[in-house]
């Protein structure tokens, strides 16, 4: 088969709440249907930074229920058919496996396969076009059949908050210009000491859960690892473009395994005794995943210091301090180093460095069934 004709879809994943990101992210508007950094919201980012690679006719989006209607709202280039709404999340393992389903059914191509490039949706990119590079080597890995790839973030501190990718010693080949590793082993979110070490010894990478396949590849992996999420999935791929597809779909998702692709599949694949099947290609790209408000305020402060705010604001003795009230003029008077985030019925006041803990008002709130602020 030539490369021309397997077709590369793009599947972006935008099911995530973004708890940390309240008061901003509810249930309905989460973190990647906001514009936390820039005009755009993150999932209008992500598609047009895919766009040269991967047109809307070859854009899948994977959310819920409570999303889809904004997801439709934002990418209305993408075919509502793409937009492909779980009932019930199951973490990643399922949700890629629903995309596939839904690529398999499409036909694809004469061969019936494609490449899959999976991709979330809420992540910011300071380098487009040497990420484009880097997706285009990491598609033309994963044409071999049976190839897993995963992009690997060059750590810039010993982060105890993502997972690991350990490369092997030596390179497995270039492909167009971009060194590939095999993957040694995935180790997920190490202890401080630990992470030190990985990072120290220049053979670790940050997961950022990005990955490329073949759609025949990964659906063999899933049959191999998780056959019986593969066979329902399969079931499904039958019903699609029928009256019945809904239903199956409610009877079946809820029964799928609630995995990560990660221990699903990519972390047995690296222990099998063949051949290497999984690589990985390092990614220095400007990433982040922009995990709180602190994150944003780090990706927009050009010094050290500097206050921060999406509108008007005097700041009068005040320094390093970070503020969304885009509609109200803000007088900062002698703070440090805060976050303060207003929306019209809730106000979100924290120290930078505590701005993670957002979700901890999230889950206070489901305690105490204050729906109307989540």
């Amino acid at each position: 088969m030539s490369r021309e004709a397997l077709p590369a879809h793009a599947v972006i994943l935008a099911g995530g709440r973004g708890t940390r990101f309240w008061p901003r992210s509810r249930t309905r508007t989460p973190k990647q249907l906001l514009n936390i950094v820039g005009r755009d919201t993150m999932l209008e980012q992500t598609a047009a930074r895919l766009a040269p690679l991967f047109p809307a006719s070859r854009q899948w989006v994977v959310t819920n229920s409570q999303q889809a209607a904004a997801v439709r709202r934002q990418l209305p280039r993408v075919a509502a058919s793409h937009i492909l709404t779980e009932p019930i999340g199951r973490n990643t393992a399922a949700a890629i496996g629903l995309a596939a389903a839904h690529l398999l059914h499409s036909g694809m191509g004469k061969e019936n396969d494609a490449l899959m490039a999976v991709l979330p949706a809420d992540h910011y990119i300071a380098q487009p076009a040497r990420y484009l590079k880097i997706v285009r080597a990491a598609l033309h890995v994963a044409h071999a059949a049976g190839s897993l790839v995963v992009l690997g973030i060059p750590p810039s501190r010993p982060e105890t908050g993502y997972g690991y990718i350990e490369r092997a010693r030596r390179k497995a080949l270039d492909a167009e210009g971009v060194p590939v590793f095999s993957v040694r082993r995935f180790t997920e979110k190490p202890a401080l000491p630990r992470a030190r070490k990985y990072v120290s010894s220049g053979r670790y990478f940050w997961n950022a859960g990005m990955f490329f396949w073949r759609v025949s590849t990964f659906l063999g992996n899933l049959e191999t690892f998780l056959p019986k999420t593969h066979d329902a999935l399969m079931r499904l791929a039958g019903e699609i473009g029928t009256p019945r597809y809904a239903r199956t779909l409610a009877r079946v998702y809820p029964k799928l395994e609630n995995i990560s692709v990660d221990y699903a599949i990519l972390e047995p694949a690296t222990r099998r005794a063949a051949a290497p099947s999984v690589f990985v290609l390092p990614a220095e790209v400007g990433w982040s995943d922009i995990g709180s408000w602190a994150a944003v305020y780090e990706l927009l402060a050009r010094k050290a210091g500097e206050n921060v705010s999406a509108g008007r604001f005097v700041a009068l003795d005040a320094h390093g301090n970070f503020f969304w009230s885009p509609k109200k003029f803000v007088a900062a008077v002698g703070i440090r180093d805060l976050v303060v985030v207003e929306t019209e019925d809730a106000l979100l006041l924290c120290p930078r460095d505590r701005a993670q803990d957002a979700g901890k008002v999230v889950k206070w709130l489901e305690t105490e069934k204050l729906s109307r602020l989540l």
